[in-house]
């Protein structure tokens, strides 16, 4: 879902991890967590397909609130606000916040 205002654009997507992904094997056996790296490559990836002139150029915050667990689905939501070079990012799970930060963006068209 796209949606546009006067100063803020934002996007949300639906993602899970699957449960047979390779991280997931190592990342507390028994009783597996998504990695903070897996999220944060999700997040690059909606990243990607909603501001296709755009490119990650770094994290300029994040903070881990809950665990994510392989299969449970959760949706990332980017928000661009005036600054043009940052893009606010969250993963919910059910409302609940799970990972929220900053990106640092480049893009061709500004």
């Amino acid at each position: 879902m796209i949606v546009t205002g006067v100063r803020q654009m934002s996007f949300e997507i639906s993602r899970a991890i699957r449960a047979d992904h390779p991280s997931l094997a190592g990342h507390f056996p028994g009783t597996p967590i998504v990695p903070g790296v897996v999220i944060l490559d999700e997040v690059a990836a909606a990243l990607a397909e909603w501001r296709k002139d755009c490119q990650l150029t770094g994290v300029r915050a994040v903070k881990f609130v809950l665990p994510l667990k392989p299969e449970q689905p959760f949706t990332i939501c980017l928000t661009a606000k005036g600054a043009k070079t940052e893009v606010d990012f969250c993963c919910r799970v059910e409302g609940r916040m799970v990972v929220e930060g900053r990106l640092e963006i480049r893009c061709d068209k500004i």
